[in-house]
Parts: C-alpha cells; structure tokens; sequence
C-alpha cells in the first residue's frame, strides 16, 4: 500500500470548520485499534479523508480500515487480507496458518496453481 492510498484522521468539524471533540479529560473521543492480522477498527467521532482530501462517505461511528491493501472497497476493508495472506507480524507462516478454506494436499499430492489437489 503506497503512502498516496492511506487515509488522513482528523477530528470531526461543524459547519464553521470548529472541532467538535469533546474538552480534554472528557472520555477519549476516538480510538484506534490494529486488528492483528486484519484492518485499523477506527471508532468515534472523526473524519476520515482520502488522498486528495475529500472526506471518505461514511454511515457508522466503528469503521474498518484496509492495511493489506487488496481490499475492493479502499480505504475501508472488505476482508481481502484473509484471501491475501495478510500478515502484521514479522513471523514466518506455517501450515498451521493456512487459510480454512484452503485445502491441505494429501501426502503425496501438490496443491495445483488454483488450490486445488492434483491428483
């Protein structure tokens, strides 16, 4: 994912350009949280802006955001990093992280360019 695809944060504003956050030590307005493995759940009140700085539509207060970069439906995720593999780790993968729709070959067979068993 280039720098160009991710999008800005910025509190929400009301028509006059004011921030509409609530005063400090008021309970955090917004959070964001890295799913392991996944996308940014984005949570409260902000706006989210695309590359050239339009505000990115939005209908709910927790939104996902795309990290793997395969997702239809950027900047929010569509769950293509289950499809890609996605990692946020620096661990090699092993079989046992194999997608569950993925299937294993049985001994002696390779799995074919589609993922599917050759016999």
């Amino acid at each position: 994912m280039s720098t160009d695809d991710v999008p800005t944060l910025r509190p929400r504003a009301d028509d006059e350009g004011r921030d509409t956050r609530p005063p400090r030590g008021d309970a955090p307005w917004a959070s964001v949280t890295a799913c392991p493995n996944g996308p940014l759940l984005v949570r409260g009140d902000v706006e989210i802006l695309l590359a050239d700085g339009r505000p990115a539509p939005r209908r709910r207060r927790t939104v996902a955001l795309c990290r793997c970069g395969a997702s239809a439906i950027k900047p929010y995720c569509d769950g293509s990093h289950k499809v890609v593999g996605f990692r946020t780790d620096d661990e090699p993968r092993t079989a046992d992280d194999a997608a569950p729709d993925s299937p294993s070959p049985a001994p002696g067979q390779e799995p074919d360019g589609r993922g599917l068993r050759s016999a």
